[in-house]
Parts: C-alpha cells; structure tokens; sequence
C-alpha cells in the first residue's frame, strides 16, 4: 500500500511541478510505473466557471507528466454535483491529445454536492474491468472539492480504501477538513490537500518533490523481492522472513522443515512450521510434559470410543462387549437385546412380553394369568368389569355386550337402551358473512349455529358437521372431518372472524357441493347412505344466480334447509329449500328470533320428537330397528353358544397335542 501512495503521489507533485516550472520534455515524465488514475472533480453550483476553469487547468498539467497509455498510466474523470457523468473511462483514451480534448469539453454540472455518492459510483463503476481497470495496477482517485458533502462520505470511503482504492482529497476555499480526512487514505498529511483558492490548487505537490520521486529502489522499482527488500544506494538486496530461506533466485523465499531435516526430538510425529516444529503423538497415546514423548492412554477410561455398553481397553485401542441379555453386533460397537418371545423361546399360553435375555407371561383382555405364570383362565367379565350396561350384560370369550328389553333398541353409546336411535347425518352450515349482517348480529349467527350443534350427536362415527363462510368470497371455517365433539366444533365456530364484503350465495353452494360434501373433507360414501344435509343461513338477496347450483345440491341427494332473516328473499328460500318446502325453509324478521330455529330445528332424532316447521325426515323407523334389534340378539346368542363349543373343542385338542410331546 505505501509503495502504491508513493506512486500516486509522485503523480500530483510532478503535476504541481510542471504548473510551477518550465513545462517537462519527454524524457521528465515521471515513470512511477502502470497506474489507474480517476479525477473526481467537484461540479457543484457553488464551484464558479473561472474556477472550473483553473481545475480543468489542473487535471490538464497534471496529465502532462504523466506517461500516457493503456500499458502504462490510464486515466479517467467523473464528474458530481447532485448526480454523476462518467467523462470518460480508464479505457477511452490511450493519448494525451484525446483526454485533454475530452476535458476542454465539460460542462459543469451546477447542482449539488453528493460526494459519498461519487466515491461510491467510482467504486463500484470506474475501477472495474469492464471500464479498462487492470488488476494488479494500483487504482489511485483524485477528489477536487470545495464544500461540504451533503451525504455521508466515511462509510463508503472506508469500502473503498478496503478495495484497495487509494484517495487523495483536495479541498479549496471552502472544503471541510473533517471531511476531506474522513475520505483520503491514511497517512492524512501525505493524502489531504486544503487551499484557500482554486488559484493556489496547483501548489499542493510542491513540499512533497524531493521525496516523493527519489531514488528508493526498493519503493520504485518492481524489485521482485518476496518478503523483504532492503535499500541501499543506488541498489537492494531481498530478504527472508524468520524461519524462511532464500532461494538461489535472490528474490523468493522457502520455508525451512525441520522434521523433513530430522533436526527434532519428538518420539512419534513431528509438526513442521516455517523455522520451527511441534511434536505429537500417534492415536492412543498423549504427549507428556516435556512436549517431545508420548505414554499410551486408555481410551474406555478417557470415553474415546464408540462403544454402546461395555469397552475393554488395550494400549491404544479397544474392544466392545455387551451386558447380560444382550448380543454384540455385527459393526462391533452396538448391541441388540436379545428378545425370546420373538425366538419362541417362551412357554406362555397366551402373551409373551419380553425383556432383554428374559420373558413375562400376560393375558389377553377378559382373561387372568393363573399361578404358574404361564397359563390363563376365561374371567366373568359381566362380574368383574364396570360394563356399563343399563339393562343386562351378556358375557363372551373374554369379552362382554349388553343387550336392552324388548321394544327398546341400543343406542350408538353400546350400554343405554332407547325407543329409537339417533340419525347418523353429515351437516354443512352455510353461514352468511356479508356486510349487511353487521357484527353484533354475527356473534348471534354463531350462537344459532352452536344451539343446532348442542341437538346433535357428534362423533367420528355418528354425526359430522362441517362449517362453511360467505361472502363476496367462500371460506371453509372447518371441515367434516376436523372435530368429533360438540365442545371442539362450539369452540371452533365462537373463533370464527367476520368476513363482510357481498353476498355470493351462489357460489357458496357450488362450493358446498364440490368440496364440502367431498370425501377429502370428511363426506362419507354415499354407499352408506348417511344423509347428507345442507343448511343456508342468509340475511339478504344473493348477489349471483342460485338456480343451478341449488338444484344441482338437491339431485346430488342433499337435503337442503334454507334459514332467512330480514331482507333474506322468499323466493330463494324456496328455490335452495327441499320439498315438501314449508318443512325445509324458516324466516323471521329478527336476527334476536333465530334461537327460535335451533329450537325447532332437530336434524338426527327420531321423527316422533321433532317439533315445529323445520323438520328432517328421519331414516330410523322405531319399529322396524326394534324387530331387527330382536332378530340380532338371538342370532348372537346362538352364534356365541357354537363359539364357546368350538373354543371347548380346540382348547381338548391343544392338551391332547401337549400330552403327545
């Protein structure tokens, strides 16, 4: 980096020179060497056209001096006010006549002063290859200032001394030295010019002249020294860092091994470094103390092995083993326990449960372990067991089902007895969201939805319920497979948020049919014949058709039920409602009457305890589940007697096999 400032700088003082003395022939140009050089020339307002003048006087007797062409020094200028223009290049111009042609013709600018934004354009836009940037050429940016910046300028010249730019910063009259010191390159008094006038720009350069072009081989020359040059007059000598020897060349350098020497003490393995060594030792053995021997180790007692259970130490190495009940694998580190069930090295009548190396007899539910351990004997699980019944308990091999008096049927729950079953149904309530509900009508909304659910008997297998919101939008709230309890759906629907917007019902009942009652979200198969029932609450007139996709829903075997409240309209109540459609569409004028609905509204109850207008039909004929209920439990009855004989026959058998062996 010095040698780089020295350069560049030698660059500004012949400038300085060669506006201050006779102008230099050829044979003075200063021949520093290849340079990327960039002028970032102040064109602010406040920078006046004779001052302009004298600083494109400047550049031009700086450029005099300088050796000119693409293998040697490459120039380019910016100019910058409030915004850039790219002058010229490194790479446009290989002859002086050109750039000083190409200076003559600036115009100012006359704006702004965004200096941090130049050095950043220079940065990443002016040292680049593309733009004639030539990669081990120093990059060298002269700013000619004569204000304050109106941006930040240390943080981006910071990035750009990192990038290996070197900056010198010339201020006149009314530059800020603070921030001239803040964009030239360290060290400032070698990097940070400040004048009273553009008149005296060019007298800068001068107090660096005798040092900066000297004869200093070592800084001026390509001396090709690796390491280290030292200077001497009129020549220069390299040298080596310590622990490095020079090679015959004179110029570059070789590391000294001293392990590939063999001048080293260390008992096992030596580290080389340039001009030293460190000593270490071979896996299973540390090093002592004295940094040069080593001593085994034992691996098991230090935890430097891999082994699942146990490990056995030797000099250096190690061998796994495993504990009782336990067998070794074949990577030799894990173990397997070693599981007799599996290997039918067991005597239990019924459930082996294995343990590594040993084994426990259990029993089967409705079956208790006798004292051997071993066998097991049929329980009185109607005498034993909480069974629940609530009319009589019928036991079976090592199980139990209750059954109820005639004329009443079992309900779904298996234990409580009823005149008729509850209707197994999939429900999806279509719920309007739309503007026109307003908020405080919507939390009603939802405690009508929740009453109608409280009605039902909610369950994976029993019924299912689905929620769907409507507005200018379909949004599915949950669908029939999400919950299996009235408490999750009732909490589910009370999170519910208010849609607003318009009201599609339309294409809420489109949405209804091709998604809701599909068997990705929970629909059974039509072949179990669960009746499938859709219920439409709205409050105003559909803002799209409705015929199709309501007569669709209805030929799809949907029973539809429509619920409408103030502006709902009549007419497409009737057109979504199923036949007979007095019985499947309600309205009332207020939001407060819609509890009214739920109370009336019992979708999977026997037909007997239906009430008011809204009412399903309900598949459990009372009668006909009672024949078959009876008809069922005599068939189990006997089918329970035949099993009982065949288990008394396999367990003759079994002795009879046993006795044999």
């Amino acid at each position: 980096m010095k040698m780089r400032q020295l350069r560049a700088l030698c660059l500004l003082t012949l400038a300085a020179l060669a506006s201050a003395r006779p102008k230099a022939g050829p044979e003075q140009k200063c021949k520093s060497g290849p340079v990327d050089l960039v002028f970032l020339i102040d064109s602010s307002r406040s920078v006046r056209p004779h001052e302009f003048e004298t600083m494109r006087k400047f550049m031009i007797d700086i450029l005099s001096t300088l050796d000119i062409g693409l293998n040697a020094t490459r120039v380019g200028v910016v100019q910058y006010s409030s915004q850039l223009r790219n002058e010229f290049s490194l790479k446009t111009h290989a002859k002086l006549d050109a750039m000083v042609k190409n200076i003559n013709e600036i115009i100012p600018l006359a704006q702004g002063t965004m200096t941090g934004l130049a050095i950043k354009y220079i940065m990443n836009s002016a040292f680049i290859a593309e733009e004639g940037d030539r990669p081990q050429v120093p990059n060298v940016a002269v700013i000619v200032t004569d204000g304050r910046p109106q941006d930040r300028v240390a943080e981006v010249a910071v990035e750009a001394r990192e990038k290996g730019i070197e900056i010198y910063a010339v201020g006149v009259a009314r530059a800020d030295m603070a921030s001239l010191r803040a964009m030239a390159s360290p060290p400032y008094e070698d990097h940070v010019f400040l004048v009273e006038s553009f008149d005296l720009i060019h007298q800068f350069g001068l107090q660096f002249q005798d040092k900066l072009c000297g004869m200093d081989l070592c800084l001026e020359s390509d001396h090709g020294c690796e390491h280290i040059c030292e200077s001497s007059p009129g020549s220069f000598h390299c040298l080596c860092l310590p622990g490095y020897t020079l090679n015959q060349d004179g110029k570059t350098c070789a590391a000294i091994d001293l392990c590939a020497q063999g001048k080293h003490d260390c008992e096992q393995i030596c580290v080389s470094s340039p001009g030293s060594f460190t000593c270490d030792c071979n896996k299973g053995y540390q090093l002592n103390d004295n940094k040069k021997t080593c001593s085994t180790i034992d691996l098991c007692a230090e935890g430097k092995h891999d082994c699942e259970q146990i490990c056995i130490s030797a000099p250096g190495v190690f061998t796994c083993d495993c504990n009782e009940g336990y067998t070794l694998n074949g990577d030799k580190k894990t173990c397997t326990p070693i599981d007799l069930c599996a290997e039918g090295k067991h005597d239990c009548e019924q459930i082996c449960i294995s343990a590594p190396g040993v084994f426990t007899c259990d029993c089967y539910k409705g079956f208790k372990l006798n004292k051997d351990k071993k066998t097991c004997t049929n329980m009185d699980m109607c005498n034993t067991v909480e069974h629940g019944c609530e009319h009589q308990c019928v036991n079976t091999a090592g199980s139990y089902y209750c059954i109820c008096p005639e004329g009443q049927l079992l309900q779904e729950d298996g234990k409580s007895c009823g005149t008729c079953k509850s209707a197994n149904i999939d429900l999806v309530l279509l719920i309007d969201g739309s503007k026109s509900v307003r908020p405080q009508n919507f939390e009603l909304v939802k405690k009508f939805v929740n009453q109608v659910v409280d009605s039902l008997d909610v369950s994976a297998h029993g019924t299912r319920v689905g929620l769907v919101q409507y507005s200018s939008r379909v949004r599915t709230e949950f669908p029939l497979n999400m919950y299996h309890t009235a408490d999750e759906i009732k909490a589910a629907v009370m999170k519910v948020d208010y849609m607003e917007k318009g009201t599609m019902t339309g294409l809420a009942l489109k949405h209804m049919l091709e998604n809701s009652f599909s068997e990705a979200e929970g629909a059974r198969p039509s072949s179990r014949n669960i009746p499938r029932i859709g219920l439409v609450f709205t409050d105003g007139r559909s803002q799209d058709d409705i015929t199709e996709y309501a007569k669709k829903a209805k030929e799809a075997g949907i029973t539809m039920y429509a619920v409408g409240v103030g502006k709902a309209v009549e007419d497409e109540l009737r057109e979504i409602a199923s036949e007979p459609q007095e019985k499947h569409f309600y309205y009332t004028t207020d939001f407060t009457a819609i509890n009214t609905i739920a109370e009336n509204l019992k979708l999977n109850v026997c037909p007997e305890e239906s009430q008011g207008e809204i009412e399903v039909k309900d598949p459990c004929a009372c009668e006909s589940l009672v024949e078959f209920q009876q008809a069922t439990m005599s068939s189990l009855e006997q089918l329970t007697q035949k099993l009982s004989g065949m288990t008394a026959r396999l367990e003759q058998l079994e002795n009879q096999l046993l006795s044999r062996k």
